[in-house]
C-alpha cells in the first residue's frame, strides 16, 4: 500500500515513519514554507500542568507526551538520537500564590493516573531557583515527568529515519488528484504521484490545498514570535521547562540556550515580521519570571504560524465522500506535544486501522 502524506513537519514526518514501520510505502511531500510551526515551535511536552481541561483535547495532549518514549527508542534503533528530548520536569510557578493553590489538585490527579507524569512536590521559592537558577523567587508546583524537545532536530531525524527505511521525501508544492469521487493520489509541481491513500498534515496552508475539492477546513494562521537567548558559560541542559501559568513558558537546551514564548497572534495571518510589541511581550515577561536573563545574549527570534482550529481540538479524521483522504492538523500550540499521537492515528486511519480512541471529537470538518 502507498500513502502519500502532504507536510513535512513533525505530525506529517511522524505519520510517515508509522508507515513505514508499519510496512506501507510513504511519499513525504514538504512545501519547505517559510513559518512552519514545527521549525519556530518550543517543545514542551507537559500535559499534566496545563490548564486546558477539556477531556477530547487532554487525551490527545496525553497521548502524545506519552508516545514520545516510544517514538525516541525506534528512532535510536534507525541510529538517530540527537532530538532535543530530555525529561527535564517542569515547574509551574505564578506569581500569584492563589493560582498555584488552584492548579495543584489538579496536576496532582492527572499525574496519579499517569506514571510517566512523575513525582509531584510544591517546592519553595530557594527550592525552585536551586533547579532554574535565573528565575524570580516564587513558590512553584515541580513535576519530575515533564520534557522538552527541539522541533528542528527532531524533524531533521524523523527525515533522516525515513529515507534510510525506504521513504520518499520530495519538496515542493503538492495537489491532490480525484477521479469522479475517488482519491487518486496527489501531484507534485504537475507530476502525477499515485497513491492508495493521502494524508494532509500541511498546518496552517492546509485550507488551501483542500478548497478545490469543496472542502472547508475552518483553520487560521496564528503567528508566534519566539526569542532564543543564550546564557554565556552556564550549563542549562537539565534545567526544567518553567511555565508562570500564563501564555508564555521558558525552557533550555544545551550551549546555554534558553528559549522563550510566545506570542499569540490570532489574525496574522502570514505576516512573518519580528515586531516591536511581540518583541517587548515576549521578553518584559520572560524578565519579570526570570530576572537572571537579563545579561542574556539574544540569538535569533523565530516566526511560526500555529493552525488554529475553532474550538481548541485538533482536526483528526477521514473525510466522507472521498475515500482514502485523512486530515490531520490543528494541534494549534501543542504541536510538538500531540504529534506523536496524532501522526501514528493519522497513519492508522489511512491503512483503515481502527484508531485507540474516538476521534469523533476530532472531525477536521467540523464548523
Amino acid at each position: 500500500m502507498r500513502v502519500i502524506v502532504i507536510g513535512g513537519g513533525i505530525l506529517g514526518s511522524i505519520a510517515a515513519y508509522s508507515l513505514l514501520r508499519a510496512g506501507a510505502e510513504a511519499v513525504l511531500i514538504d512545501a519547505a514554507h517559510p513559518g512552519r510551526a514545527t521549525q519556530a515551535g518550543a517543545g514542551i511536552v507537559s500535559p499534566w500542568t496545563t490548564r486546558y481541561e477539556g477531556e477530547a483535547l487532554y487525551a490527545m495532549l496525553e497521548g502524545g507526551a506519552t508516545a514520545y518514549p516510544d517514538l525516541v527508542a525506534a528512532l535510536a534503533e534507525d541510529g538517530e538520537t540527537d532530538l532535543g528530548y530530555a525529561r527535564v520536569g517542569t515547574l509551574c510557578a505564578p506569581e500569584d500564590p492563589a493560582v498555584l493553590d488552584a492548579i495543584e489538585p489538579l496536576v496532582r490527579r492527572r499525574a496519579a493516573a499517569c506514571p510517566l507524569a512523575g513525582d509531584v512536590a510544591r517546592l519553595t521559592a530557594a527550592e525552585a531557583q536551586r533547579l532554574f537558577p535565573a528565575m524570580a523567587p516564587r513558590a512553584a508546583l515541580h513535576l519530575t515527568g515533564g520534557a522538552r524537545v527541539d522541533g528542528r532536530r527532531l524533524a531533521a531525524g524523523l527525515h533522516r529515519a525515513i529515507a534510510q527505511r525506504g521513504g520518499v521525501i520530495r519538496q515542493g508544492s503538492a495537489a491532490l488528484l480525484t477521479e469522479g469521487d475517488r482519491l487518486r493520489g496527489a501531484s507534485l509541481d504537475g507530476e502525477a504521484i499515485g497513491a492508495d491513500a493521502v494524508i494532509v498534515a500541511a498546518g496552517a496552508w492546509a485550507p488551501s490545498l483542500l478548497a478545490p475539492l469543496g472542502l472547508r477546513l475552518a483553520i487560521e494562521p496564528q503567528r508566534g514570535q519566539i526569542l532564543h537567548l543564550r546564557l554565556e558559560g552556564m550549563d542549562t541542559r537539565a534545567w526544567p521547562v518553567l511555565y508562570p501559568m500564563t501564555s508564555h513558558y521558558l525552557l533550555t537546551f544545551e550551549d546555554g540556550r534558553v528559549v522563550i514564548g510566545a506570542t499569540r497572534e490570532t489574525g496574522s495571518g502570514f505576516d512573518q515580521r519580528v515586531t516591536a510589541a511581540g518583541l517587548a511581550e515576549v521578553l518584559g515577561t520572560a524578565l519579570s519570571v526570570a530576572p537572571g536573563l537579563a545579561q542574556a545574549t539574544h540569538v535569533e527570534t523565530r516566526i511560526g504560524f500555529r493552525p488554529m482550529p475553532p474550538d481548541g481540538r485538533p482536526l483528526l479524521g477521514t473525510v466522507p465522500g472521498l475515500p482514502g483522504l485523512v486530515i490531520a492538523n490543528g494541534l494549534g500550540p501543542s504541536g510538538l506535544t500531540v504529534s506523536p499521537f496524532a501522526g501514528r492515528v493519522a497513519a492508522q486511519l489511512a491503512l483503515g486501522e481502527a484508531p485507540p480512541l474516538d476521534i469523533a471529537p476530532y472531525d477536521p470538518l467540523r464548523r
